[in-house]
């Protein structure tokens, strides 16, 4: 039996992609897990912000923390509200010209449908994977989050910035001509962003460990039921699939306390 606080999951570029459970004192190779009987049980919760055993609010935080950590911030949602290159705090200026004054990639993403994103550097292929998405394509390298909100509001108008999450576990997905859609991406942007345009390129391809997709999805959350055990049929973004069809995203449930045990 391992148990600690929930945070997403660590993740390795593999064929398929690898994925680890941080417990803070263990680590879990969920991949080994596959095709066994998992129990997970919540115990209480940790605040990922101040540590207190407080009632999770939302990404993690206790509700005092969501409203006041620099890691909430509604920057860290709509880049485009980004001042730290103006010199200007939201909550934390250090925090935010650490994370905001970085290259930023925006990126067409495919998971159910083809949708407009953008995340740090060196957050690829991370970002994709925490997605969903079965292929991707970077449009622009931007030197700060603001120039990247900026241009992602502007694709906006012609791509959807959402994942069907659904239909990504069901693994059902478009048909892309990425030339196409790419052209399409680069035409509704400022002639501004000309200088930061990616070379053109295959899509890069990513490989999920799944056994078996979902025919309907039962999503668990751990504020409503407190124990929970099935067979681990495949991972995919932040999900862990079950046999019976219940899905578990490990995101959504960051700050919980479990116990999780392997049969």
């Amino acid at each position: 039996m391992f148990e600690g606080t929930l945070k997403k999951m660590l993740t390795e570029n593999a064929s398929p992609i690898r994925y680890f459970l941080d417990l803070g004192s263990d680590y879990i190779d969920v991949n080994a897990c596959l095709d066994h009987h998992v129990s997970i049980t919540q115990i209480g919760t940790e605040c990922l912000s101040c540590g207190l055993d407080k009632p999770i609010f939302r990404q993690g935080f206790c509700q005092s923390c969501f409203f006041e950590a620099p890691q909430a911030g509604d920057w860290i949602m709509r880049p485009e509200l980004s001042t730290a290159h103006l010199d200007i705090e939201d909550r934390d200026l250090v925090y935010e010209k650490k994370i905001q004054l970085q290259p930023h990639i925006v990126y067409l993403a495919l998971s159910s449908h083809l949708k407009v994103g953008i995340t740090r550097k060196v957050q690829v292929p991370t970002r994709w994977i925490d997605q969903g998405a079965h292929q991707a394509i970077p449009l622009l390298e931007v030197p700060n989050r603001y120039l990247a909100g900026v241009a992602e509001v502007a694709l906006k108008s012609v791509f959807s910035d959402k994942t069907n999450w659904r239909k990504m576990l069901q693994n059902e997905f478009e048909t892309i001509k990425w030339p196409t859609a790419r052209a399409q991406a680069l035409g509704a942007l400022p002639q501004d962003f000309s200088p930061y345009i990616q070379p053109e390129a295959s899509p890069i391809e990513l490989q999920f460990p799944v056994l078996q997709y979902p025919q309907k999805v039962n999503s668990l959350n751990l504020a409503k039921t407190t124990h929970y055990n099935g067979v681990l049929k495949g991972i995919k973004g932040q999900y862990l699939l079950f046999e019976d069809q219940t899905v578990f995203n490990v995101r959504t449930n960051e700050g919980y306390r479990i116990q999780w045990t392997l049969q």
